[in-house]
């Protein structure tokens, strides 16, 4: 299969996936499923690469291997989020039903195909790492791989803090500053964009891995200016007041560092 017959394959295959889930959504009226389906996408994709790619099979298992465990543990987290509170919607979803009255059914299909193309188009490191025939295992990948295990590690220890404290009593109406919550107010999209950087730094011992470049800055980008930071923060502020004023004055937004003292 040719490089280009395997990305075309990919993406269409994936616009397929997304049109069925596309239905189910529809029918279960929670639009907020194809976060799900975007990260366990992700998973689907290396494995399709990695069986069809025409590279060295062993650096196909280990990136396959790396992209499947993170999008398993990152699509359970969402699914057991978003079923916990089914049938209400993710405001996102809430909120886009608003802005798009008017013309609801076809734009939110297209934000389902939308969605299959930026899991190609973000997997470009699983792509070009297939296509790499070279018998051994680079520095570079090996450090990918590093980086890797300690993004994980860190993004899962993130969430159960997160979700812990909000099965205390009072945990729903306090900002958490527990564990890694106290050196960031996100730390688990920080450690979600060290994943991406670390697929970027495996990408980087292979022909042409620095296209995979646009994998971390599609995520950066999103995380601070578009989906991640701004939105979370809107309702965190609605819901939290002025606790979670307090918070943005005195931690990290992203990058975990020690907390400012106010005068």
């Amino acid at each position: 299969m040719t490089a280009l017959t395997l990305i075309l394959s990919a993406l269409g295959g994936l616009c397929g996936v997304f049109a069925l889930f596309y239905l189910l959504a529809k029918r279960l009226n929670n639009y907020g499923i194809v976060d799900i389906v975007w990260s366990y996408a992700f998973a689907v994709l290396a494995l399709f690469y990695a069986c069809f790619g025409p590279g060295w099979p062993v650096r196909k298992a280990l990136i396959a291997t790396m992209a499947t465990l993170w999008s398993l543990r990152l699509g359970t987290h969402l699914y057991r989020r978003v079923m916990s509170h089914h049938p209400v919607e993710d405001g996102r979803y809430v909120q886009l039903r608003q802005d798009w009255a008017g013309n609801f059914a076809p734009k939110m299909f297209g934000f389902f195909q939308l969605q299959a193309a930026s899991v190609v188009l973000l997997g470009v490191a699983f792509f070009v790492v297939s296509l790499n025939p070279a018998p051994l295992i680079h520095p570079l990948e090996i450090a990918g791989v590093v980086l890797w295990l300690l993004a994980l590690t860190g993004e899962s220890v993130a969430d159960a803090q997160l979700a812990a404290f909000k099965r205390e009593p009072a945990g729903k109406r306090r900002v958490c500053t527990v564990g890694l919550w106290h050196f960031s107010r996100h730390p688990n999209y920080f450690f979600e964009w060290l994943v991406w950087v670390a697929y970027f730094l495996f990408a980087l011992g292979s022909p042409h891995g620095w296209f995979a470049v646009i994998g971390p800055a599609s995520i950066l980008y999103l995380l601070l200016r578009v989906t991640g930071i701004p939105l979370t923060e809107q309702q965190s502020i609605r819901s939290k007041g002025d606790a979670y004023r307090h918070y943005q004055k005195t931690t990290s937004a992203f990058v975990p560092w020690l907390p400012r003292k106010l005068p």
